[in-house]
């Protein structure tokens, strides 16, 4: 059993702490830093947030994305045949990202995360894992000029995350996760992921992850299964996911996404011992991470982190003691 996260992180901290990173985006676009003194302090602000992490006792850590302007165009934006438009509501959250438009083929043209992962994990106590955003929700996210289908546009990005996916595995992490929220909101739609994960998947050796939220995973579970995931994440704040999962096929490995990141209440150390037991009753303790529901950035800094801490208490009450 390992306490991770799901992906992001707040990168700006709560006053009276500065906010450097928001600082030097606006010195950036005044002419008055380079893009390399943005990513010295992009380096600094990854440092703290992967320390923060460590710190609550997060065994699984990531680089909280700190580069991400938000979980799209980090990515999309790098790929050929893809241009960057304007904001677009990120779900129904209070947050936006910038819509990638299929403008061409798309295409990989170089490693878009190995900087980012080595020195994250060169600059953590602990392990740490890479994180991608799904060809799927990258599709159901993009506005597509280009490719006469949905599908054309799914596979030609599910054929570009898997060579950014094999030059990760590169880099030998303790595995490879893959963000796919839209399925929640198309369960009609399993059976064609299912597809679009074999060719994001095909050749990938090691540990991968699919993490589902916003959401139930419904048939997508057993699509992921079907397609070589060897670890499925869902939100087990959902009423009855727990329990879909005991009846459907069961993951190799389970993400129990147990605290909610939506909200800045404290959840209650003996409710999220019991969510962990539940978890482990069905996955085994072995094969079982312990996360939150989705990616902390919605919260204030602070409150991420103590969020944090009160999960790895209640894991550690289910393990039956802390460390």
């Amino acid at each position: 059993m390992l306490v991770t996260v799901v992906g992001n992180y707040p990168k700006i901290p709560n006053l009276p702490r500065p906010a450097r990173l928001r600082n030097a985006f606006a010195r950036l676009d005044r002419g008055q830093i380079t893009p390399e003194e943005l990513a010295k302090v992009e380096d600094e602000v990854t440092i703290e947030v992967l320390k923060e992490q460590a710190d609550a006792g997060v065994e699984l850590l990531t680089d909280g994305q700190v580069r991400w302007f938000d979980e799209q165009t980090y990515i999309a934006g790098k790929l050929g045949g893809v241009e960057i438009n304007g904001l677009i509501r990120f779900f129904d959250t209070n947050t936006y990202y910038r819509e990638p438009i299929i403008n061409g083929p798309v295409a990989w043209r170089e490693p878009i995360l190995i900087r980012d992962y080595a020195f994250a994990r060169d600059n953590a106590s602990r392990p740490v894992k890479p994180v991608l955003t799904g060809p799927y929700t990258l599709a159901r996210l993009c506005r597509n000029d280009h490719y006469s289908s949905f599908e054309d546009v799914a596979f030609g990005l599910a054929e570009a995350l898997n060579a950014e996916a094999k030059a990760l595995a590169a880099e030998d992490p303790p595995l490879i996760q893959f963000n796919e929220p839209a399925i929640t909101r198309h369960p009609e739609d399993a059976r064609l992921a299912e597809s679009i994960w074999r060719r994001l998947l095909s050749g990938l050796s090691g540990e991968t992850a699919v993490s589902f939220y916003f959401g139930p995973p419904g048939d997508a579970v057993a699509a992921a299964l079907n397609a070589g995931f060897t670890t499925v994440g869902v939100d087990t704040t959902i009423p009855g996911v727990l329990d879909a999962i005991a009846a459907g096929p069961k993951p190799p490995k389970l993400a129990a996404g147990i605290m909610d990141s939506r909200t800045t209440r404290l959840e209650d150390v003996d409710v999220l011992a019991g969510h962990v037991e539940a978890a482990a009753a069905l996955a085994g303790s072995d094969n079982l991470y312990v996360n939150p529901n989705i990616g902390l950035e919605f919260l204030p800094r602070e409150q991420a982190q103590a969020k944090l801490v009160r999960l790895v208490e209640g894991v550690n009450k289910a393990r039956g003691g802390a460390k």
